[in-house]
This record gives C-alpha cells, structure tokens and sequence, in this order.
C-alpha cells in the first residue's frame, strides 16, 4: 500500500481507485507516511479529506441498505432452518451456527471490493466444503472430536473471513492489522447495538403485558432471530461507512481495560496460591484456567493492534509488557498442567487440541514481548508490535482446520 500511494500521489484517479479498494488501510498508512510527502501532489489535498472530522454519521449508500436487508433476510431464515424443518437445534446450531454470519459477511466485502471473483475462489470453496463436512460428521453422542470440529469450525470460517477482506492478498501484514481492527470495531458496535436491541425488546415486551398479551415466544421466534442474524452486518456497514467516527473508540477501551486487567490477573494468581487450587488435579479449575488465558491473550492482541499508530513509546507499552509477561507465566502454568495431565492418563482428542493451542499460544506471546520489550527500550518501532503479532495468524489458521477436518478422522470420531 505505501508503495502504491508513494508511486500514485501525481495520478489523482489512480489514487482514487486505490482509497476505495480499502478506505481503512488507506487511511491509516497514508497518515504514517505524510510527513515525508507534505507538500508534494495532493498530499496535502488526501490528507485533509480523510482527517476531515464531519459531524454527520454515514448510513451508506442505498445498495448498502438493500443488500444488509436481504442477506439479513437470507441469514435469519437460515437460523430458522430448526423451526421449519423440526431440526434437532442443539445440534443444528453447535454445527451450522457459522454460518449463519461468516458467509454473508464474506459477500459483503465482496461486493465492496469491486475485485474479480476468482481472487476468492479458495475461501469461497472452503466456505462451501465446510459447511457440507460439518454436517456429513456423525451424529453419535460423546463423539470428542465432533465437539472440537465444532468448536474450531467457527474460527476457521473467521480465518477465511479474513482472507476475503484482504482480496486474498496473503502477504499484506497491513491488511491482516486492519482486518483486527475491523473486528475491534465491529465487536464494540455490535454490543452496542445488542444492548439497545435488548432495550427494545423488554420495552415491546412490557408494553404489549399492560394489554394482557403474551408475545414472548412469538417476538423471539421471528423478530429476534433476524435481528440477531442481521446486527454483525449491520455493526459492519456502520463501521465501514464511519472509520473516522468509530475508530476513536476501541483505543479507549484497550487503555482503560488493559491495566485493570494486569492487576486482575495479578491480585488471581497470589489468590490461587493463597487458596491452595492448582488445574494439575482439577479438571474444570484448568478449564477456566484457559479460558481466563485465551481472554486475556485476546486482550493483549486487541490492545497492541490499537496502539501501533501511537508516535512515541508511553505508559501504555509498559503496560502491555507487563501484561505479556504474566500472561506468559498462565500460559507456562497451563501448559505444564496439561503436560502433566498427558503424561498420568494418555493422550486424548481434547488434552492434544487444549495442548496444540497453549504451544502455540506460547510461542507468540514469546515473540511479542520480545518485540514488546524492544519497543520500550527504544530499539524498535510500536508497528512492529503489530507485524510481529499478524505474522502469526496463519499458524493458528493452520491449526485450527487440523482440528476441525484432521482430529475425527484421525481418532476415528471418538
């Protein structure tokens, strides 16, 4: 991108094309290298436009509208599928609730691309073959690695979202970065717009009670489905059409939630020595030892990818450091508990999936502090923090689908 905007700045239709292609990455890389080209071309002209603060919220552009309203329409329906074809939900919805949001998502950034189709063939063909294995998987009860597929499968079907939104363009570390903060943004949108949509519905709800009706089941079953279905495209359209407005929001959160986390986390671990637990012996304790881990890791992640246009190294950086370091040390409690988990009662489907994500978990959080720690001491760039963080993605990508298409074939659908 900054090579196309360095070699472009004299050919303003050119520019042009590119900005539209990506309106996020755009923004954001043309902001770093302005210093260098004040002055020159329309420089100065591109930077006051995506800098211009409006005050009016952009709604998008009709086609927008159209297109949000019948993939929202499309995507409800499908998570009615149980309702109209006395499916079993639970298991309609461990395996197929994916898609019921990755695909249109997909066909969002599609559209938006203006690329040719071809460009994403292969995610298109991952969608597609996935959503028929999952289903083709055997419905047997107490199947361990079904349960893994479909657990893993959701975040597979994110790692291709991931593909569409950068035009297949996998050597793009600037694409991966804004595809992170596209999900950021998109996060805290959508809660916002849950929690209104939430509001409404016990408003609704209540009101319709005052007149002796009961719509419960009936608002839930039709109304609710759809909105729910719809608010990730809808949190898509707001964040795409407002960058300006809604990227000042995720760096808030990141700067007032990092630091309580850290002293959480810390204040959690001098506890669990004070109370004598351990997740050597307790299987659930080490479960929730885990899920405190990943939370915290995508914390670390969310914060660093929010941080990496800061100019100068601050309170934050340290911060962040400090956070990895810790979080390394759960990571290292974990995974010796696992380890010692294996090496008591043998491999299992879970124990080597619960394993193959805390190595590689550790792994990364190794490779960030180090860039972490260089950054605060002056021998490197914040943006590198970032590059270092995406770099990794595609090995998580890796395992997941080892996970989701390689682990019941492997263990023969126990």
């Amino acid at each position: 991108m900054k090579e196309l905007i360095f070699s472009n700045l004299e050919h303003p239709k050119e520019l042009e094309k590119i900005y539209r292609n990506n309106k996020t990455e755009f923004k954001a890389v043309f902001n770093s290298i302005y210093p260098e080209i004040q002055g020159q071309g329309s420089a100065d002209f591109w930077f006051t436009r995506l800098n211009f603060e409006s005050d009016n919220v952009q709604w998008g552009t009709k086609a927008d509208w159209l297109f949000i309203l019948i993939a929202g329409a499309i995507s409800g329906t499908l998570a009615k599928l149980p309702a109209f074809f006395t499916l079993q939900e639970d298991e309609f919805y461990a395996r197929n609730v994916g898609f019921v949001v990755f695909p249109f998502l997909c066909a969002y950034f599609i559209r938006k691309s203006k690329l040719p189709i071809s460009n994403f063939l292969f995610p298109l063909a991952s969608l597609l073959l996935s959503a028929v294995y999952i289903n083709l998987l055997p419905t047997q009860t107490g199947s361990d690695t079904v349960v893994l597929a479909c657990i893993h499968l959701p975040l597979f079907l994110w790692g291709m979202l991931g593909l569409v939104f950068s035009g297949s363009d996998t050597k793009n570390l600037s694409k991966r970065l804004s595809y992170l903060q596209y999900n950021g943004e998109t996060i805290i949108v959508g809660g916002i717009l849950l929690l209104a949509g939430g509001l409404l519905t016990g408003i609704t709800i209540g009101l319709f009670s005052l007149i002796k009706l009961d719509i419960t089941e009936v608002y839930f079953q039709n109304i609710a489905v759809y909105g729910l279905a719809a608010a990730p495209l809808l949190a898509t359209l707001i964040t795409q059409s407002n960058p300006e407005l809604v990227n000042k929001v995720p760096p808030i959160v990141a700067k007032i939630f990092s630091p309580l986390v850290l002293l959480m986390l810390t204040c959690y671990l001098v506890a669990i020595a004070y109370a004598g637990k351990d997740p050597y012996s307790d299987r659930d304790f080490l479960l929730l030892f885990n899920l405190l881990l990943l939370g915290v890791m995508a914390l670390i992640f969310f914060a660093v990818i929010e941080t990496v246009e800061e100019k100068k190294v601050g309170l934050m950086s340290w911060v962040l450091v400090s956070l990895s370091l810790i979080t390394l040390l759960v990571n290292g409690i974990a995974l010796s508990a696992i380890a010692f988990r294996i090496s008591e009662w043998g491999i299992t489907p879970n124990r080597l999936a619960v394993l193959g994500v805390n190595l590689l978990m550790l792994v990364h959080l190794i490779l960030v502090s180090i860039q972490l720690i260089r950054t605060v001491r002056g021998k490197s760039k914040l943006q590198e923090v970032g590059l270092t963080l995406v770099r990794y993605l595609p090995i998580y990508l890796l395992w997941t689908a080892i996970v989701t298409f390689g682990f019941p074939v492997l263990f023969s659908f126990d």
